[in-house]
């Protein structure tokens, strides 16, 4: 199966168009074990006026200003670019930068189904005692396809860690919530999952 990288255009747009429009498309790493496809069903928003936003810290509310330092800074560079990030010093979480560069958004990605290469995943998933429990959350699927921090600041347009469109597309039930696993603006519905999948995060 030929897969070809999305087009940097694709996320060039805001967070919470992105995100949702991840949903059903395939994350694919050609890894020099042999290539892994998954497919995503789950994904977060987070943009710059969003309490929750790694670059929230970086904007002076008072005056609009933004200072560009620091992890957060990460997020104002170019659509398409991963943004990969430790989380409570144990997680690699893999996000794709959103939005025209110098401004700043981000997509998570949270769970994905398995497609191909689910052999691999299984050596680095050893808790995991279903498939289902390969890669239903974001820590896990990280895991399973081997991203961390040599990923960060890559091309998600780029072999060999990219998103890719499925050969034939299909119709995918949304549903949005609130967002999981934060303690601020938890109540904006910028959480976007496949409804029919069981591979989304618990």
């Amino acid at each position: 199966m030929d897969l070809q990288p999305l087009p940097q255009d694709f996320f060039a747009r805001p967070a919470t168009d992105v995100a949702p429009d991840l949903i059903g498309m395939l994350l694919v790493h050609e890894h020099p074990e042999g290539r892994m496809v998954g497919r995503v069903v789950e994904t977060e928003a987070y943009t710059l006026h969003d309490p929750a936003c790694h670059a929230w810290s970086l904007l002076d509310q008072e005056t609009g200003a933004i200072r560009k330092e620091g992890r957060g800074a990460a997020l104002f560079g170019p659509p398409g670019e991963a943004y990969v990030y430790l989380c409570y010093g144990m997680y690699w979480l893999l996000n794709a930068v959103t939005a025209p560069e110098g401004e700043c958004g981000a997509a998570l990605v949270r769970a994905v189904e398995p497609l191909e290469g689910v052999e691999q995943m299984r050596p680095r998933r050893s808790a995991a005692r279903r498939t289902v429990d390969l890669t239903n959350g974001p820590g896990k699927l990280t895991q399973a396809f081997d991203i961390g921090e040599p990923q960060h600041g890559t091309m998600l347009t780029e072999r060999p860690l990219f998103f890719a469109k499925p050969r034939k597309s299909q119709d995918v039930p949304l549903e949005s919530s609130p967002r999981i696993g934060i303690s601020r603006a938890t109540k904006r519905k910028w959480r976007w999952t496949h409804a029919a999948s069981p591979f989304v995060s618990r």
